[in-house]
């Protein structure tokens, strides 16, 4: 099969390596695609901690496809279902992953794009978040992740304030049905954008969704005494500090929304498959960009530097 390979900062090439087989417990799945996640960009641009070169398909956790082989002690999924996976080499034509870390999509997806682990993990952030109708909740940072929980918090009867740096994100925000958005561009500005909004009561949540240090310090300011603060964006290239007087007399509940066991993941899976159906979320809109697999630096290159209009890229197998 083809896989991609990452060989140095900033470069990734193709070879042909053997077709994995699945082990006790295991499935093959024929990939159709990978979406291309952030957490990708570090590891993409050569931190210290990284080595290289990568294993084959290594660093994609965003496929979709269809089952191709199955381990003779696997019952819970048949050659030919289509299912999301939570395998980590799916930069590849073929990855293989236990049994138990795949939610079957139904014939309602047939022929459409479901990166599932994106779109999971932001219906466990909306879980740990406990939103309530009524309540003002900002989101900082709107990307992909962003731009699906200022859908999923206004359609729980939020009002959402999207924080962002790009024009073309505050507009997706809006779309997004976001009842304010404001320009993050000053930090006391922003602050003092949100008291107005919120006739100086601050936010009953905020969701930090960039994995940086400012927006994750603005977005303790954001919130209001006895609020949450929940922290989305995946925080990778170093240690964070954070304003522990601040959170101590706002009195603040703080969730690191980040989930590890599989089981939640596959139960968010399940929730985006069910929001999809409802039409709560439409996500084919945000997947803005589209490479091969041999393009697959051109892809983490964007996911990087956000070309004009860039919301998520795709890996596409054929």
């Amino acid at each position: 099969m083809k896989a991609a390979v990452i060989t140095a900062p900033g470069k990734a090439v193709m070879r042909d390596v053997p077709l994995p087989e699945p082990g006790p417990g295991q499935i093959r799945v024929r990939l159709e695609g990978c979406g291309v996640c952030a957490s990708n960009v570090t590891p993409w641009q050569g931190p210290e901690w990284m080595t290289y070169p990568t294993e084959p398909g290594a660093l994609g956790h965003e496929g979709w496809g269809v089952v191709d082989a199955l381990a003779p002690d696997v019952s819970t999924v048949a050659v030919g279902d289509r299912v999301a996976t939570l395998f980590t080499h799916s930069y590849a034509e073929y990855d293989v992953g236990a049994a138990d870390a795949v939610a079957k999509l139904p014939p309602f997806l047939d022929g459409r794009a479901f990166p599932g682990e994106p779109l999971g993990c932001a219906m466990n952030i909306l879980r740990r978040s406990d939103i309530q109708a009524g309540q003002h909740v900002a989101i900082v940072g709107i990307g992909f992740l962003g731009a699906l929980l200022t859908r999923l918090a206004a359609q729980s009867g939020a009002s959402v304030i999207a924080v962002s740096r790009r024009r073309s994100s505050l507009d997706l925000a809006t779309r997004m049905k976001a009842a304010e958005t404001v320009a993050m561009e000053d930090h006391g500005a922003v602050v003092a954008r949100v008291r107005d909004i919120t006739a100086g009561r601050l936010c009953d949540r905020v969701i930090e969704a960039t994995g940086k240090q400012w927006p994750l310090d603005l977005a303790g300011e954001l919130v209001r005494e006895g609020g949450r603060l929940v922290v989305a964006g995946y925080h990778q290239d170093g240690p964070r500090t954070v304003d522990m007087q601040q959170w101590n007399w706002k009195g603040i509940d703080v969730i690191n929304a980040h989930e590890r066991d599989p089981g939640m993941y596959i139960r968010g899976i399940g929730e985006a498959i069910e929001a999809v159906a409802a039409g709560i979320l439409s996500p084919e809109p945000l997947y803005t960009h589209r490479y091969p697999l041999a393009r697959l630096g051109e892809a983490l290159d964007a996911t990087r530097d956000h070309p004009e209009g860039f919301v998520k890229a795709l890996v596409m197998m054929s």
